[in-house]
């Protein structure tokens, strides 16, 4: 077992609504973490999922997409409980969803002891769907503290408001999610659950006093925005695409930006503190780029890496 980056957490079947049929919907594999980690494995990073799955037919075809993809499974668990299913409906500037997860497979996730990431794992990306249920909740938050100092580790809170039903309970324990991690990354959707009515820069300046090295806030397509201590914010728009789907949009930008930043060889907390601008520049334009291209298809189905590198490269020419 060998791998770079680690992703740890849902793994679920979206059902999109068709547009104007109704209730027809179609099936996409799907999940936070496992969109990042698909993403992640074409941007050419080699990529482990920890999870637990359902032997039922949808867990089948989820372990099946993984492993299709080239992600390692060496440490995805199997259980008979259900597979979660997510039911999503696109609207005009955000999408709507409906999850059904009530002790399926992923939310049982609860490994006792906690599993050994390989040797020469360097990335660790954690949050969203399981950190709002019990037992997995606590069991992500309990990994990734348990890599403090091992790995580089990125929270991601990916809020779902229809997940969320104690919210004070919910910010706790983003909080003490924030505090395991090296790097933040969030949407404005994620800020304005976590801490309606603040401004942006004092919530990142806030969040930089509580552990992270730096903090990125996405704001889809208007872009996303670096903080880092001492700097100036740096902000970055993606390139122009013909927008079909948005989801799996900031999974593809996450696995992007652990898969650029280990292109700058930062694989250590100093590293990460002392990468330059202009570094920190082109890895965002990397992830922006490799998201935009995920909104130009249907569902999540973040792009190769030589897409990424082809429509950089149209950009800088003209």
């Amino acid at each position: 077992m060998s791998f770079r980056v680690a992703f740890v957490g849902e793994a679920l079947i979206d059902f999109t609504a068709v547009p104007d049929a109704g209730l027809q919907f179609q099936g996409h594999v799907g999940g936070a973490l496992l969109n990042g980690a698909v993403a992640a494995a074409r941007l050419g990073v080699p990529v482990g999922y920890l999870t637990q799955l359902s032997t039922d037919m949808f867990g089948e075809r989820l372990l099946a997409h993984l492993q299709a993809n080239g992600i390692a499974t060496d440490l995805v668990l199997r259980s008979p409980a259900p597979s979660t299913l997510a039911f999503v409906e696109r609207l005009p500037q955000t999408n709507r969803y409906a999850f059904y997860m009530q002790a399926t497979a992923d939310v049982l996730w609860a490994p006792d002891p906690l599993p050994a990431l390989p040797g020469d794992c360097r990335w660790l990306h954690y949050g969203s769907n399981l950190l709002t249920r019990e037992p997995s909740g606590q069991r992500v938050l309990d990994f990734a503290r348990a890599q403090r100092g091992r790995v580089l580790r990125v929270f991601d809170p990916n809020a779902r408001p229809s997940l969320v039903d104690d919210l004070a309970a919910w910010r706790a324990r983003c909080a003490e999610c924030i505090a395991a991690c090296e790097l933040l990354k969030l949407s404005d959707e994620d800020c304005a659950l976590l801490a309606p009515g603040q401004p942006f820069d004092d919530l990142a300046q806030a969040w930089l006093q509580a552990g992270p090295l730096a903090v990125l806030l996405t704001r889809g397509a208007q872009g996303a925005t670096l903080y880092r201590p001492g700097h100036a914010p740096l902000a970055v728009r993606p390139p122009p695409v013909q927008v079909v789907d948005t989801i799996g949009a900031g999974d593809t930008f996450g696995a992007g930006l652990s898969a650029a930043l280990l292109d700058q060889g930062v694989e250590d907390a100093a590293t990460l503190a002392a990468l330059p601008t202009a570094a920190w520049a082109a890895v965002l334009r990397f992830a922006a780029t490799a998201a935009a291209l995920n909104c130009a298809r249907e569902g999540a189905d973040p792009p190769q890496r030589a897409a990424v590198e082809a429509l950089q490269a149209q950009a800088a020419a003209g």
